[in-house]
């Protein structure tokens, strides 16, 4: 197993560390939240950059081979977890910060880490690897959509196009650029496959590097609104007790092998909140630091989960066939 290997299995015992440090760091010197305010912009461009130049968009047909294991994940990321999600939230106060930061990170599937865990979760990652630029570009299309179906008007009430059109342009729109052309670059090239693979190691360092400028900045506000955002923390609880449910009977019903099937488990489980965490840190104060606050909550309870699935889905709800 090469070093960047063994860095990605471990990573979820590097965060927890990395979540601990944050958290004893903004709130025994709270001044520094301003410091780490401005970085964050930067630490999340890159990370997204990382991030894009590991999703093939170059191989696009081949994820299509798997026509069954495409229409169960779409069904699962598009049709089942939003009524799941939308069933969730009519237990949460109709309080758009509240509702925005969870509808923000329960509907968009994630593209990275869940690639790993559906690997320790002994599912077939490559199926995941091979469908993230289908998830990504049809979540990105989706999401308004979505938001304007659950929320209406309050969408309009707290969100402004003009900081989420610049949030979009500069967080994911030039990352997803210069990674397209890096893979481009990498196809034709030998130093752009030096290139490509050097970038590999970006995700996981920066990923930790986000979480630690995120929550250590905003860690005061968490606390001051515990309260309030611990609300949302049954609701993410329960999403991942519901979802991989369902998602086994929708494995059954379009007759996925064991490895599809848990791998369609990993992704309707695991959610894409840094990916969306730009959109939240574009709101206009104070709703930029709430709803950052509630998507980062739904990592940690997802990180903790996430130990849970690698364990419970070929143990329990998966099994071998013999």
């Amino acid at each position: 197993m090469s070093a960047r290997e063994q860095l990605e299995k471990n990573q979820v015992w590097l965060y927890a560390i990395i979540l601990l440090i944050a958290a004893g760091t903004g709130l025994i010197w709270p001044h520094a939240s301003g410091h780490l305010d401005r970085s964050i912009s930067i630490v999340l461009a890159i990370l997204m950059f990382g991030m894009f130049t590991q999703i093939p968009f170059l191989r696009l047909k081949e994820s299509l081979t798997n026509r069954q294991f495409i229409y169960a994940l779409f069904i699962m990321n598009y049709i089942a977890v939003p009524l799941i999600v939308w069933g969730l939230t009519r237990f949460l106060p109709a309080d758009p910060a509240l509702l925005l930061g969870v509808f923000l990170v329960l509907l968009t599937p994630c593209i990275d880490y869940v690639i790993v865990f559906t690997h320790l979760g002994r599912g077939d990652e490559k199926l995941i690897l091979v469908a993230t630029p289908l998830l990504f570009v049809s979540q990105m299309i989706l999401l308004p959509f979505y938001l304007w179906i659950f929320m209406g008007n309050q969408t309009a009430d707290v969100v402004r196009a003009q900081p989420f059109l610049e949030a979009f342009l500069g967080l994911i729109a030039v990352p997803l650029l210069l990674a397209l052309l890096t893979q481009l670059w990498a196809k034709r090239q030998p130093r752009g496959i030096v290139f490509l693979d050097a970038a590999a190691w970006l995700p996981v360092p920066f990923m930790a590097l986000t979480l630690f400028v995120v929550v250590a900045s905003q860690i005061s506000k968490l606390y001051e609104s515990i309260n309030y955002i611990s609300q949302a923390i049954p609701v993410y609880v329960a999403y991942m007790i519901i979802v991989p449910l369902v998602a086994r009977f929708v494995a059954r019903v379009f007759r996925l092998d064991v490895g599809a099937g848990r791998a369609l488990i990993f992704s309707s489980g695991t959610r894409n909140s840094l990916v969306v965490l730009p959109f939240a840190l574009a709101l206009p104060e104070p709703l930029n630091g709430l709803v950052s606050a509630v998507i980062v909550t739904q990592t940690i309870v997802e990180l903790v989960g996430e130990l849970i699935y690698i364990r419970a889905v070929p143990g329990i709800l998966l099994r071998d066939r013999h």
